[in-house]
């Protein structure tokens, strides 16, 4: 719902009644992941469930339902007898949420939009089947929450659940017994996760460093580039970074926030930077920690970190050379070979051509179910 946010806010405070339709689960090769989403008013339609199989037929469900007030979940899969019949081609079943939205529907969702505006995480959960009423909603933030899902110790379970996918930025489905038993699986609850962007934290103001700063906002990130000098460190050399840092690396390191979710690209490969840098970075909760240079500059850092105290366990998270082989040499490809470990280490793959592979093309996120 992201992508579609600024548009159905502007219909929902123009007072318009509009159908959302969202994804709420997939399963072997569905084209988007769970939270992706479609509105409709009237003819008029914003984002997409499934880049182009079925839009035509969530188009017109989304429609009705507008005009009906009524929720529906509505699985669409491949079809066998005619490919061009209303099912995934690509041989992908979804599951889709389709609601009616208005200022009556959803009275949330413009204190979600500026919650997602002013980066505060909030996460929407929503009944989908089960014997609990289908759209039913409740709305979790970190210190509140709105709406009820109709049960209390359901809400209880949903906000913890919520409150835990938010802080791992993740989507998907839990399942309840009717009154919250985590122990069943009679009703289905989606969890909209609107986390803060992860955060990639590039040390190194040099070309690569550039480069790494364009790949990681196009994926999504919270770009922050980082050097001690300041003739090399400007916005000017950065734009599209969010934040341009000018203070020694691990400095800066260790005041600033680090999750689970965060990058850590070191690529200064200089051993009065990256040492005293890596020695707090892998000491961070960080999730993927990467560091650039030889295999002979890799051997020599190692042991300079051994000597400064960290266990191998610490060193074994290091990802040193930086990225996948490509064979990359500039630093756009460069940049491409660590965007691409990024992806692999967030989904599963194994980095070989798909040609060489068999199964499902789009890798299992967390939660996501299988069919």
């Amino acid at each position: 719902m992201r992508d579609v946010l600024s548009q159905i806010v502007r219909w929902w405070e123009a007072g318009e009644r509009f159908g959302l339709a969202t994804v709420v689960g997939t399963f072997r090769s569905a084209p988007r992941p769970p939270g992706a989403a479609m509105a409709v008013l009237g003819e008029e339609a914003v984002g997409s469930v499934s880049g182009g199989c079925v839009e035509g037929a969530v188009y017109e469900l989304a429609r009705e339902v507008a005009a009906e007030g009524r929720p529906v979940l509505q699985r669409y899969g491949v079809s066998d007898d005619d490919a061009f019949a209303v099912g995934l081609t690509c041989g992908g079943i979804i599951d889709i949420l389709v609601e009616p939205v208005s200022a009556q529907d959803f009275p949330e969702l413009g204190e979600i939009a500026a919650s997602v505006r002013g980066h505060e995480p909030v996460a929407v959960a929503t009944v989908i089947s089960g014997p609990g009423r289908t759209g039913a909603r409740r709305v979790v933030w970190p210190d509140r929450v709105s709406g009820s899902l109709g049960v209390p110790r359901l809400d209880a379970a949903v906000d913890d659940d919520a409150r835990g996918m938010l802080a791992q930025g993740l989507t998907g489905v839990r399942r309840y017994g009717p009154h919250g038993e985590r122990r069943l699986d009679d009703l289905a609850v989606f969890v909209h996760s609107f986390a803060p962007p992860p955060r990639m934290l590039v040390f190194g103001a040099i070309d690569f460093a550039a480069a790494v700063a364009r790949l990681g906002k196009f994926l999504g990130y919270h770009v922050v580039v980082c050097d001690a000098r300041p003739v090399f460190a400007t916005a000017k050399r950065f734009p599209e970074a969010d934040e341009v840092v000018v203070k020694w690396p691990h400095d800066y390191l260790s005041t600033a926030h680090v999750d689970e979710r965060t990058v850590i690209c070191v690529l200064t490969h200089d051993p009065k930077f990256d040492v005293p840098l890596l020695e707090v970075a892998l000491r961070t909760r960080a999730g993927y920690v990467g560091a650039m240079g030889s295999r002979r500059t890799h051997e020599d850092r190692l042991a300079r970190l051994r000597e400064a105290g960290l266990p191998e366990e610490e060193l074994a998270r290091l990802r040193s050379p930086i990225g996948l082989d490509l064979g990359a040499r500039t630093p756009e490809e460069t940049a491409v070979s660590i965007a691409a470990e990024l992806i692999q280490l967030r989904w599963g793959g194994s980095g070989r051509a798909l040609t060489e592979t068999t199964g499902r093309i789009h890798g299992a996120g967390p939660h996501e179910e299988h069919a």
